[in-house]
C-alpha cells in the first residue's frame, strides 16, 4: 500500500447478491429452539403470528447462501458498499507495527449497521401484506433503522424504547419520530407485560428484555401487526453478512487479510455481520484468524453467563433458545451503550463461543470512551458508545502487537456513529461516567429464574 491513507469503496456492482448463512457451516449445528409453553421444538406455525413466512424459512434454513431480493439490493445501493478504511493516524499515534482497518457502517442513513436487516425485514413484511410492525430498541439505532425502512415501504412502525435510553438519548427518539414511527418508553402502561413490570418495579429503567416482551405482546394481540427484532435471531444476523462479504473483497483488493476480527456484542448482529463470512473462510480454508467479541463488563453474558436455555424476553413470551445468558430477569445498569444491554446472546454466536471459535472479552465503559476519544482525535469519527468497545479492543490488539514487535492485521466493525450520544461524552469528559460491576450475588439471583427444561437430543 503506497498511499499514506487508504479508504476503499467498492463499486455499486459489488453489493453482495446473497447473504451468507453461518448456520450451514457451524460445527455440530444448533440446539433446538423450544416453545415457551410446551418446551417442545418450535415449528414454522409457532412463529407465524410474529414473522412473515419468508423470514421464518430464513431462520431455519441450512442453505449456505440466500439470495438478496433485487428490491432490497437496490435500496442497499443508497449507502452500500460501505468504506473499508485503514486507520493510519491511529496506528501512528499508537506507534504500532499493526495495520488497523475498520468497516464504516456509520455512513448509512440511520448512522449504523442496523439498516441492513431493517430494509430486508420491512421488504418481506410488505410482501406479506403487513401494515404495522412492533419492535423494541435499546439505544435507538435499531428503532431509527426500522423507522426508515417502514417509511420506504409504507409500513407503520411502533417502537418500545428502553426507558433509560428514551431519556438519555432524546434525539434518537426524535429521529424515529421524524421518519414516522411512534415511540413509547418501556416499561409502559400500554401492555400487560409493561404493567406487570411497573407493578413490581415502579421506577424500572427498563431493559431490552422488557421492551421485547411489550413489542411481542402487541404483535400477538393484533392480527395486522407483526414483530421485528434487530439482533439475536438467525435471519437478522444473516442479513448483516453483507458487511463481512464486502470486507473480504475489499481486503483482497488491498492485498491483506486479517489476523484479528473484532466487533462489539449486545445481541450480536454487527459482530456477526463482519465476522461470519470470515469465520466461514476460516472453517473452510483452515485460516488462523482470531475472532474477538467485546461486551460491556456490566452486562457480561458471554464472559460470566452460563450456556443455557432461556427466554429472549423478560416476561417469557418468546421461544427459549440455548445461549449465553444472565437470566431473562436481569436488568443491566444504565450504561450509555444501550444497544449492548441485553441479557442474552445470539444462539449462533453462543454456539461458536462454546466451540472456542470466538473469544469473548469484557470492558468497563470508561476505558472504552478513552479509546473512542483517541479514535476521534486521530481518525475524526465520533463513534457510538457501543462501537467504542470494539475500538478499545482494536487499540489493545495494536498495543500488544507493538509489545511483541509483530505485524498484525486488525479489522473491526465501526457499527455506528455517536452523534446522538453526546450526553455520554459529556459525562466522560466531566469525569462523571461510572463503571458498573455486577456481583456474584446479583448474578446468582438472576440466574435462579432460568427455565428448567429437559435438554433435547443433540443440545
Amino acid at each position: 500500500m503506497s498511499a499514506p491513507n487508504y479508504r476503499l469503496v467498492l463499486p455499486d456492482s459489488h453489493i453482495p447478491t446473497s447473504w451468507y448463512n453461518m448456520a450451514a457451516d457451524i460445527p455440530g449445528g444448533l440446539p433446538a429452539v423450544l416453545h415457551p409453553g410446551t418446551h417442545q421444538p418450535v415449528g414454522p406455525a409457532d412463529l407465524a403470528p410474529l414473522f412473515p413466512m419468508d423470514l421464518i424459512l430464513q431462520e431455519v434454513s441450512q442453505e449456505r447462501y440466500i439470495p438478496v431480493p433485487d428490491e432490497v439490493r437496490e435500496m442497499y445501493g443508497i449507502y452500500r458498499p460501505t468504506p473499508l478504511v485503514r486507520a493510519v493516524r491511529l496506528e501512528k499515534a499508537l506507534d504500532t507495527p499493526a495495520h488497523i482497518y475498520f468497516k464504516n457502517e456509520s455512513v448509512s442513513p440511520s448512522g449504523s449497521h442496523k439498516l441492513n436487516t431493517a430494509i430486508a425485514q420491512a421488504y418481506y413484511n410488505k410482501q406479506a401484506g403487513v401494515k404495522r410492525i412492533a419492535t423494541e430498541t435499546g439505544a435507538g439505532q435499531w428503532g431509527s433503522a426500522l423507522a426508515i425502512a417502514g417509511a420506504f415501504f409504507g409500513i407503520d412502525i411502533d417502537v418500545f424504547m428502553v426507558k433509560v435510553s428514551y431519556f438519555q438519548k432524546p434525539y434518537r427518539r426524535s429521529v424515529m419520530q421524524a421518519y414516522g414511527a411512534s415511540v413509547t418508553p418501556s416499561p409502559s402502561e400500554r401492555t400487560h407485560a409493561g404493567r406487570q413490570i411497573l407493578a413490581k418495579h415502579p421506577d424500572s429503567t427498563g431493559s431490552l428484555g422488557i421492551a421485547i416482551s411489550e413489542a411481542v405482546e402487541m404483535a400477538v394481540s393484533d392480527p395486522g401487526t407483526h414483530y421485528s427484532l434487530g439482533s439475536v435471531l438467525n435471519h437478522v444476523l444473516l442479513h448483516q453478512t453483507v458487511i463481512g462479504q464486502e470486507a473480504i473483497e475489499a481486503m483482497d483488493e488491498i492485498g491483506e487479510y486479517p489476523d484479528v476480527v473484532i466487533g462489539c456484542v449486545g445481541g450480536g448482529s454487527n459482530f456477526a455481520g463482519l465476522a461470519f463470512p470470515f469465520i466461514g473462510k476460516a472453517l473452510a480454508e483452515g485460516r488462523k484468524t482470531r475472532f474477538v467479541a467485546v461486551e460491556p463488563a456490566s452486562c457480561p453474558s458471554l464472559t460470566r453467563g452460563p450456556y443455557a436455555y432461556d427466554f429472549g424476553d423478560t416476561v417469557g413470551l418468546t421461544p427459549m433458545v440455548k445461549m449465553y445468558t444472565l437470566g431473562h430477569d436481569f436488568v443491566p445498569a444504565g450504561i450509555h451503550a444501550g444497544g449492548l444491554r441485553y441479557h442474552g446472546m445470539a444462539p449462533l454466536i453462543s454456539a461458536l463461543v462454546k466451540r472456542g471459535i470466538i473469544t469473548p472479552r469484557a470492558y468497563d465503559q470508561n476505558p472504552c470512551f478513552a479509546a473512542a476519544m483517541l479514535f476521534a482525535r486521530t481518525e475524526g469519527i465520533l463513534v457510538a458508545p457501543e462501537t467504542s468497545h470494539a475500538v478499545r479492543a482494536a487499540v489493545d490488539e495494536a498495543l500488544d502487537a507493538k509489545a511483541k514487535d509483530e505485524k498484525r492485521i486488525i479489522i473491526f466493525n465501526l457499527s455506528g456513529h455517536g452523534h446522538f450520544d453526546m450526553g455520554a461524552y459529556d459525562s466522560y469528559l466531566s469525569g462523571q461516567l461510572q463503571d458498573y460491576a455486577i456481583s456474584e450475588e446479583e448474578l446468582a439471583e438472576s440466574l435462579a429464574t432460568l427455565p428448567q427444561v429437559a435438554e433435547p437430543a443433540g443440545g
